[in-house]
């Protein structure tokens, strides 16, 4: 049992009997208190992706979760269920729609690096690559002698996100993303 100031981003911990990760810490130092250090958390249930923010002091001790991540690809969708097929063991896994929600518009069937969370042998969220490869369905025509680094533009991709892309883009292209900001990094 790690202490709160043993605590890393993107842990998962257990906490009043539910797991979450926690997404960000702040550390505070108050004065007068002969040396204790505060640790704010920001947490997300890892079932409901409910936020909580806690505050611990650094010699509070927590439990690390018991999560397991498994590499796994887009299969099919059966009504309001998402289906993804484990890449090593071929077990399939099936995620609701509404707690995926935010993950597909980044996931195409083509898409490599995703991790299916497991708690207890069951799937509660996906863990995304930092950067995806996705297909430009709809954008403004290109604008020949459009400067790479000009104005930009938006463009619809394969999954309906929605991100600017340079003037010099066209339907089409395949572009690659920045999941965490939803930002066009290149063309691939």
């Amino acid at each position: 049992m790690p202490k709160a100031s043993e605590i890393k981003k993107n842990s998962a911990v257990e906490f009043d009997g539910r797991v979450y990760f926690v997404k960000d810490i702040e550390r505070s130092v108050p004065q007068g208190r002969a040396g204790g250090s505060l640790y704010r958390m920001r947490m997300y249930d890892v079932v409901t992706n409910n936020k909580i923010d806690h505050t611990f002091k650094d010699s509070d001790m927590l439990n690390l979760a018991d999560l397991v991540r498994r590499p796994v690809t887009f299969s099919y969708t059966d009504g309001e269920e998402y289906v993804f097929m484990d890449s090593e063991d071929f077990s399939q896994y099936s995620l609701n729609k509404e707690a995926i929600e935010d993950e597909l518009l980044f996931i195409s069937e083509d898409t490599e690096g995703v991790m299916a969370i497991l708690l207890s042998d069951s799937p509660v969220s996906l863990a995304l690559p930092p950067t995806v490869e996705l297909e430009i369905t709809e954008t403004d025509p290109s604008i020949k002698g459009g400067s790479a680094t000009a104005r930009t533009k938006p463009a619809t991709l394969s999954t309906g996100l929605v991100v600017q892309v340079p003037e010099h883009i066209s339907t089409g292209d395949r572009i690659k993303v920045n999941v965490e900001e939803r930002k066009f990094l290149s063309r691939v």
